[in-house]
């Protein structure tokens, strides 16, 4: 299967910065990646090479089969959907003209329109004037225009900034629904807990170089960071923590909340042995394990980074 985004050893300069550095990245028909980074990480150069604004200093980069940078770029295009951190429309035009206009330059069916924008829940402000929208209200609209066409590639750069908790959720629900069409997402989010459910693997980059890349699982397999192991119970004698006290091994450690309740930071190969002694002691009624999540993974990764490389190349 032929990747939908290809980089080859890809590095981007602009004079003597290097933006990105030897990027290799296969991004596959249905996947939903999340491209994770502080300010100046090369997340934007990234999706700027993926568009075809800008052209690879070396290396090579395929999106849809060809160079987004060469004569593939136009049909490339109609192909892709893009959401920019921050959208932009005319203010004098409505909601329904904003997206009659988008559709007529990229070709496609205005008769969608009205689809679209039931979609993203501003069928009933079609008509209102986009310079009444509110934040969230211009950011659905640029949703809405990015899923014209029926995109194979969808490029969403911080895509629930100015949405509500209830927005957001509709807005990820589109995005499964878009992963289940077979439509290829690349979204750049700092808010990680919000993205975690839904992404395939996530791409760690810092200081324009690759810094981890892959799944949830594959990401704390690497990381070898602590599990969490909350236990909670009552009675017998003495409280839990008093109970589950004493372990052989100190990497182990045990932290009261109350009387009932303890949490555990237990390394990953020590797992087995501390549920084991979980489940043979008295009083224990309830145990949940919570392995890193992927903001703590974010941070593990890009712990090393000094504060010049966190800003230095975007």
């Amino acid at each position: 299967m032929t990747a939908v985004i290809d980089f080859q050893g890809v590095t981007r300069r602009d004079g003597g910065l290097v933006r990105l550095d030897a990027l290799d990245l296969q991004v596959d028909e249905g996947e939903v990646l999340a491209l994770l980074g502080h300010n100046g990480a090369g997340k934007t150069t990234t999706m700027h090479l993926i568009l075809g604004l800008l052209s690879p200093s070396e290396g090579q980069v395929a999106v849809l089969g060809g160079a987004p940078d060469g004569a593939h770029a136009e049909t490339l295009r109609r192909r892709l959907g893009y959401l920019p951190e921050n959208v932009s429309f005319y203010e004098q035009l409505s909601g329904r003209e904003v997206l009659d206009y988008f559709a007529r330059l990229k070709r496609v069916d205005r008769g969608q329109v009205g689809e679209l924008l039931d979609r993203v829940g501003l069928g009933h402000a079609a008509h209102r004037r986009v310079k009444t929208y509110s934040k969230g209200m211009r950011q659905r609209l640029g949703l809405a225009q990015a899923l014209l066409g029926d995109p194979r590639l969808l490029l969403l750069d911080e895509p629930t900034t100015g949405l509500d908790p209830a927005a957001t959720r509709d807005f990820y629900d589109t995005v499964r629904g878009l992963r289940e069409r077979g439509c290829t997402v690349l979204l750049s989010s700092h808010v990680l807990p919000g993205v975690e459910p839904y992404i395939d693997r996530a791409l760690i980059l810092g200081g324009g170089k690759r810094l981890a890349l892959g799944s949830l699982t594959e990401l704390r397999e690497e990381a070898a960071l602590p599990i969490t192991v909350r236990a909670r119970g009552h009675g017998g004698a003495g409280d839990l923590a008093q109970r589950l006290a004493g372990w052989d091994d100190p990497r182990i450690t045990v932290t009261p909340h109350d009387a009932h309740e303890v949490a555990l930071t237990v390394p990953p190969d020590a797992k087995l042995a501390v549920l084991r002694r979980l489940t043979d002691t008295a009083g224990v009624e309830d145990i949940e394990l919570l392995p890193p999540t992927l903001e703590h993974l974010y941070t593990h990764f890009s712990a090393e980074l000094s504060p010049a490389q966190r800003g230095d190349a975007e």
